[in-house]
């Protein structure tokens, strides 16, 4: 399928010669395809970046059950760390920082495509089978936080993640986050009395 041969073709150029060196040319004749074909497709370099870097950064593994909240979401942090630190990262960092100086930070925002949320939601779920006390309908802001927040440490100190954040973004953000508690949606609580 030309799609496929495209954007395995982008994913080798990301490899070979990071996003800086790719460019619609050569992605074009490493796929065997056309430029009018590319673009048809994806309207920007950028845009085919995007589409690469998602396949890159492909599923975590998840420990063999049984396991715990805390070393699920370790494993699916780590994986997306692991990604960042390579061509994934790299092809992210440049989209960036090109999207916001032109103005498209909505390129960004569809960067992963819902693919961390769905990761930590799977987390959630595996944990709630095993019976511990997560909360069983943590809202999609919650499920977004870890893997937000790894992408803006990998944005602001680079890559590689050291393992003492990870451990960090676990034990003080992730697990508390996602463990049971009476959530108020959409009012604050009132100050204790």
């Amino acid at each position: 399928m030309l799609e496929e041969a495209i954007v395995q073709a982008a994913i080798d150029e990301l490899r070979e010669v990071g996003y800086a060196g790719m460019t619609m040319d050569s992605v074009a004749h490493r796929a065997g395809a056309g430029k009018v074909s590319i673009y048809r497709r994806w309207p920007s370099r950028a845009e085919l970046a995007v589409e690469a870097a998602y396949r890159l950064v492909g599923e975590p593994v998840l420990p063999d059950e049984p396991s715990t909240l805390r070393a699920d979401l370790f494993a699916v942090l780590a994986h997306l760390a692991q990604q960042m630190a390579g061509p994934a990262g790299e092809a992210v960092r440049a989209v960036v920082a090109s999207s916001l100086s032109e103005g498209h930070r909505n390129r960004t925002a569809r960067l992963f495509r819902g693919a961390s949320p769905r990761m930590v939601r799977e987390v959630v779920d595996r944990a709630a089978r095993r019976g511990e006390p997560v909360d069983p309908d943590p809202s999609t802001l919650r499920l977004r936080a870890p893997t937000a927040l790894l992408q803006h440490h990998v944005l602001t100190h680079g890559a590689p993640v050291e393992e003492s954040f990870l451990d960090a973004l676990v034990d003080e953000i992730a697990v508390p986050l996602l463990r049971s508690h009476e959530v108020t949606r959409g009012r604050a609580e009132p100050p204790p009395s």
